[in-house]
Formats: C-alpha cells, sequence, structure tokens
C-alpha cells in the first residue's frame, strides 16, 4: 500500500493510470499474490484506486492527494505547552482515571450522589416503550415533552419563551459549539471570563477565533474592564456562567448584570448564559436571559450535572431564527438533535415527581461538604476566593510561594487528581489557585496527599 502510494504521490501512477497485475506486482515485491490482493482491496476501500471488471486496478482522482492532510491543532505548535496550563489536562486526567484514583479536580458528583434509582425506573419504562422510540431517529429538535417542560421552568422565570425557540442538543458543549459555528467567523474574538471553564477554552480552540478575557469578581466579571474589552477586541460573543460560576462560585449581581447587558447593547455582543448549574442554587440569583429575554442572551443548559453525565442531553434556548439555522446545523452534524431515548429518559425523570425532592437533597450535602472542605483545607493554609451560595467548587488560593501546576503533578503521582488555577485563566494568572470538588473529598486520602505536595 505504501508503494502504490509513493507512486501515485510521485506522479509515476496519475490518475486514471492502470496499477500493476496482481501476479506482476507480488513478483516485484517478493510478496505472495494474495497480499497484494489484500492491499488492492484496502486500497480500493480507501477510494484510492478502483477495479474495472476483467481489466484491473487504476488510480482514481481523489486518489492523488495521498498524504495524509495536516491535524487540526487544537495546542499550541511551535512549542509543547506545560501540563499547568493546557486546558485538556483536568479533562484527560479525569476522564481516564482508573476506578481507584481520587478526583478533587474533577467537574462532577460522584455516583452516590446521583439518582441512580430514578435512571433504573426510567430505563426499564422505555424499555417497554414502542420499538420505534428505540431504533428510529428522533426529531429534528428534540422531544417535545422535554423541551415543553424546560418551557415551564422559564416561564416560573418569567421567560415567556414559545416551543420554536427551544431545542435539544447532544450535551451543553454541543450546544455551544453550534453557537460558534453559526455566529463566529475567522478571526472574530470570543471573550470569556478569566477565570472560566476550562473546556471553554479548548472548544474554541477547534475554532479559528481569538479568545479574550475579562477579570472576574465576586459579582461577575469587572464592569470597567468588561466595557474597556468591548471597545479595543469588538468580541461577537462573550460566554458566561451567571450562577455559580465555574471554577470560582460566584453569582452575578443585579447591578453588574444590568451594565453587562448595556455594553453588549452597544457593542453588539451576543452572549452565551451557561446556566448549567442552575439548580444547585438555593434560591435563584439575576439571569442575563430573563433580563434580556432571549433577544441578545443565548440560554443553554444539560443535565450532565444533576441527573446523569452518560446520558448526554443539553438545550439551546434562543430567537427562533436562530433555534432554525441552528437546528440545520445540527442536523448536518448529527443527523438529528438528542438521542429519542436520551430525551424521553430525562424528561421522565424531571416529571417523575422525585427530581426536586433529589436536589434538594444534594443541596443540603453540598453545604455540609463545603463547610467541612473550607475548614480542612484552611488547616493547610488553603483560602477560599469566596465561600459560594450554592454548587461544589472551592476555588482556593494556596500559601504565598507554591504553585498550583507543581502541586498537581505531586498529587497525580499519589493518585490524586487536583485541578491547577491556569487551566482555567487565559491570562496565565491563577497559578497559586486550586478548584476543589468538595462532593468528591470525602476520602482522607485526599488531605493526605496535599499535605505531602505542599510540603
Amino acid at each position: 500500500m505504501a508503494q502504490i502510494r509513493g507512486r501515485i504521490a510521485g506522479g509515476a501512477l496519475p490518475a486514471g493510470d492502470r496499477l500493476p497485475s496482481v501476479r506482476r506486482f507480488a513478483a516485484a515485491m517478493g510478496l505472495s499474490p494474495s497480499t497484494v490482493v489484500e492491499a488492492y482491496d484496502r486500497l480500493e476501500a480507501e477510494g484510492v484506486i478502483r477495479a474495472r471488471r476483467g481489466s484491473g486496478f487504476y488510480v482514481t482522482a481523489t486518489g492523488l492527494p495521498l498524504r495524509d492532510p495536516p491535524l487540526m491543532a487544537l495546542g499550541h505548535a511551535d512549542a509543547p505547552r506545560a501540563p499547568d496550563i493546557d486546558p485538556f489536562w483536568v479533562s484527560k486526567q479525569s476522564l481516564d482515571a482508573e476506578p481507584s484514583v481520587l478526583k478533587p479536580g474533577c467537574g462532577w458528583l460522584p455516583d452516590d450522589w446521583m439518582p441512580v434509582s430514578a435512571l433504573r425506573k426510567g430505563l426499564r419504562t422505555l424499555a417497554r416503550a414502542d420499538g420505534a422510540l428505540l431504533t428510529e431517529y428522533g426529531s429534528t429538535r428534540g422531544p417535545a415533552a422535554l423541551r415543553r417542560l424546560l418551557l415551564g421552568r422559564f416561564a416560573e422565570e418569567g421567560i415567556g419563551a414559545t416551543l420554536d425557540q427551544v431545542m435539544l442538543t447532544g450535551s451543553g458543549t454541543q450546544a455551544i459549539d453550534l453557537i460558534c459555528r453559526l455566529l463566529l467567523r475567522p478571526g472574530d474574538a470570543v471573550l470569556v471570563d478569566d477565570p472560566c471553564y476550562f473546556n471553554f477554552q479548548a472548544l474554541l480552540r477547534a475554532h479559528p477565533v481569538r479568545v479574550v478575557s475579562v477579570p472576574m469578581t465576586p459579582t461577575g466579571p469587572d464592569p470597567a474592564a468588561f466595557e474597556r474589552v468591548l471597545a479595543e477586541e469588538s468580541p461577537r460573543l462573550y460566554i458566561t456562567n451567571s450562577a455559580l460560576q465555574n471554577p470560582t462560585g460566584a453569582t452575578l449581581s443585579p447591578q453588574t448584570a444590568h451594565r453587562v447587558l448595556t455594553h453588549a447593547q452597544a457593542h453588539g455582543l451576543t452572549i452565551v448564559e451557561d446556566d448549567i448549574f442552575a439548580d444547585f442554587e438555593p434560591a435563584p440569583s439575576p439571569r442575563l436571559a430573563i433580563l434580556d429575554g432571549l433577544n441578545r442572551v443565548i440560554r443553554i443548559g444539560s443535565f450532565s450535572k444533576t441527573l446523569s453525565s452518560a446520558i448526554r442531553c443539553g438545550y439551546i434556548a434562543a430567537r427562533p431564527e436562530w433555534i432554525e439555522a441552528l437546528s440545520d446545523l445540527q442536523i448536518a452534524t448529527s443527523f438529528g438533535a438528542v438521542s429519542p431515548v436520551a430525551g424521553e429518559l430525562v424528561a421522565g425523570i424531571l416529571t417523575g415527581g422525585g427530581y426536586r425532592k433529589h436536589m434538594e437533597e444534594v443541596r443540603h450535602r453540598l453545604t455540609r461538604a463545603r463547610l467541612e472542605a473550607a475548614e480542612q483545607l484552611g488547616r493547610l493554609g488553603l483560602v477560599p476566593w469566596l465561600m459560594p451560595r450554592g454548587g461544589f467548587y472551592l476555588w482556593c488560593r494556596l500559601p504565598e510561594g507554591l504553585d498550583s501546576a507543581m502541586i498537581a503533578g505531586r498529587c497525580r503521582g499519589e493518585e490524586v487528581i487536583l485541578a491547577p488555577g491556569n487551566v482555567f485563566s487565559v491570562a496565565q494568572s491563577a497559578g497559586a489557585f486550586l478548584r476543589f470538588n468538595v462532593a468528591q473529598m470525602s476520602d482522607p486520602r485526599v488531605l493526605t496527599a496535599l499535605a505531602r505536595a505542599m510540603g
């Protein structure tokens, strides 16, 4: 196969030329004819050559550019990146870890915190459903039952959306990717908080855009810096968490929300508000989508943090014309919306009556876990940047002179995965911070490894 590819690439076998016969090529290569037949068959399957009955094999037009296409580089090719500043590092470490590895740096709740009984019951119910649900493609915008449920929840908040303003996606990450495909052009600037969820940065690397950042404060993005970045960089999108921001746990204040929307309107900025942590709040806080009415603000979310990260289901709520275009994009890239099985399963659990009780129990457990974790980390000299009103993250500053990347590397050697600060920071200004998942810190080995790494 390599010999044939080389001859085509070098011009010795141009498009339309006949390849050597199997017997002649086998003799020239010193191989069995069956080996050459296998090679030719594989090249034909790749579209490099084509067989003509009774005539032999011929080079196709598509067989000419045989060199492998350049890989899309999501990192920087000019120099290797240190793991402390790579947004992929925590994801890879956490997702690929063996079950025995402790993960206080990951972004999800432990198995025994999740509504496994409700999931099992829902799956049993779906197993008895019509065969079409289990075998056919779903609708282009996802099951209507779940979309109506979302509309009901929006209405409770004061958002008067209609069914044509909501579509389901394979995940919250896919929702952002679709929005980027629709609204961004090469060279556009995208604004994120600093620090922000590291996968925002990882995802944006897959698009030919510039990523700029605005400093985060306990009440949202710094308003003065926000206005300055908009004036200097003219970003097209701003991606943020308004409630229980990842990683800091900060919550948007009404005053900051008003200023953000005023500046966005003045500069033609579209905002993507990731509301994935909404159900972890003890009481609702200001939302840009509510104040804006889904005009310049696109709301996205998913159920991976509250129900199951194994059942991929997200959503987008936006203007009807944007939903129409996003739906077309999802057809082109995924041939439909969320899996019908996943969509119906989520809808069944949300209407089953036990979801609100489940989340109430989770919020109580997290309140205790945050206080306990803050106290334990405080004994080691780690100080929370703020005490969040909900959620499962603590953004903590290390004692003077310690670097979070070094600490995370040492702990990884003891099978404890941490989240070093600079993976969240576009400006690389968070080297003195670590993000802790308080629900993943019950094992005493976490603090033992941390103490040794800091020592």
